[in-house]
This record gives structure tokens, sequence and C-alpha cells, in this order.
């Protein structure tokens, strides 16, 4: 029972670590080091796709714009028209500008956690599987400006106090000056007029085509630092190899 919250049950506690991780808070009412591995997969996942789910506060508008212009890119793609947002055409400046902000991000995510889990382990509590969890959780929230932690950790040293304030610098200006970019540009177009080949962007379709590139970008960015971290430990868990 270490690290669980007790007064409202699994059901509210689960609830709560999902919103604050997918809503840019960081406030927590249990130990989120303390969940099992699928749960502690959730928070993760949610601060690395840039809390686009629920909105993180302040910049779940433009995270989500981000991926809208990387959905309808796509969509240009596959039907081999020019895409349009908005009623603005989205050229190669858009696009590039909306990669360096998904790019830098991830970058400064798995870098450091890459780097920290050979030269940093003398601060976890925890080893293997679990233990990356640890490290990729701080850089991922830092990174998200969320603030939460899996808190078997120690990080109160020189390496991870100069990285995790790189990967947070990363993580607040290394979107918005791009995205203030592309607003930039797309401000100083001229709006095209809908045609029978525009792609509309407010139905269903549209929707489904955003959550799939939130969800694909994500799982292709991530997944094989979750596979070491989470996903192993709880395959590990369930085969008794871990104690």
């Amino acid at each position: 029972m270490e690290g669980k919250e007790v007064r409202f049950g699994i059901a509210a506690t689960s609830l709560f670590a999902t919103i604050t991780t997918a809503a840019s808070c960081g406030a927590v009412n249990g130990m989120h080091d303390s969940l099992t591995p699928l749960g502690g997969l959730v928070p993760l996942f949610n601060m690395q796709t840039g809390e686009v789910i629920f909105g993180g506060t302040g910049a779940g508008l433009y995270g989500m714009l981000l991926f809208a212009i990387l959905a309808v890119f796509i969509a240009g793609l596959m039907v081999g028209r020019t895409p349009e947002y908005l009623g603005k055409k989205i050229e190669g400046k858009e696009v590039k500008m909306a990669m360096l902000a998904m790019i830098a991000t991830s970058a400064a995510i798995l870098v450091f956690s890459a780097a920290s889990s050979i030269t940093a382990t003398d601060t976890l509590n925890n080893a293997g599987p679990h233990g990356f969890a640890e490290i990729l959780y701080a850089y991922s929230s830092a990174a998200a400006n969320n603030g939460s932690a899996f808190a078997g950790i120690g990080v109160n040293n020189v390496w991870f106090n100069l990285t995790l304030g790189i990967a947070m610098l990363t993580g607040r200006f290394l979107i918005i000056i791009p995205m203030l970019a592309v607003a930039g540009s797309l401000a100083s177009k001229k709006k095209v007029a809908a045609t029978t080949g525009t792609f509309p962007t407010h139905g269903p379709l549209f929707v489904m085509l955003l959550v799939g590139t939130v969800v694909i970008v994500g799982a292709l960015t991530f997944f094989p630092a979750l596979s070491l971290s989470p996903i192993a430990e709880h395959f590990l868990l369930v085969e008794g190899k871990l104690f």
C-alpha cells in the first residue's frame, strides 16, 4: 500500500492521475511512482503527446494546432492535394515549424533519458525497467511543463538540475516560438475559397484523422522507450520475475 491513495479509492485516484498529466496540472493525490506499470504508462503517454487530450493550461490549444497541421498535411499527401486549414494553404514552412516543435521536445525527453540511464543511475531507488521509467517520467514532466514525478528518483544534483532545466526551456520555447512562426505565416496569407477538392476540417473524418495522428506520432516516437520501461516492467511482473 506504499504511496497509495486510500481515501477516494482506485477509480478516483486513477482519474486524478490521468487528468493531472493530460491537462498540465501536476498536482497529485497519490504517488505516481507507486502505480502499476500500465497505470504509470498512462500519465507518461499523456505528457509525451503534449497534453493535447484535454489541453494543457495555456498550451493545449497550440499543441492541438500543431497536430492539426500535421494531420492536414498527411491528408494532403494521401489525396494528392495542397493541404488547407482554416482557409489558408499549409505549405513547407508551416510543416517544418510544426516538425521542429515536435522533434525538439521529443529529443529533449529521449536524449536526456538515454544519457541519464548511463551516467546518472546512482540516485535511483529502483533498478531495471522501473528505474528507467523514473528517468523517462522526469524528463517527460519537465518538457511537458507538468511538475508531477515518479518520486523514487533523486534529481537534486548538478546533472539533473541542468538537464531538466534545459528540457523545461525546450518544452516551453521550442514549441511556442515555431507555433508563433506558423501563426505569423498563416496570418500573412490570403484566404482561399473552399472547392470540391478541399479537405473539410470540421467533420468526424478529420476528428478521427487528428486523433490517429496524435496516437500514431506519439506511439512511433515514444513506443521504444515505453517498451523498455512500463511495458517491460508489466510483463516481468506478470511472469513473476520482478519483485
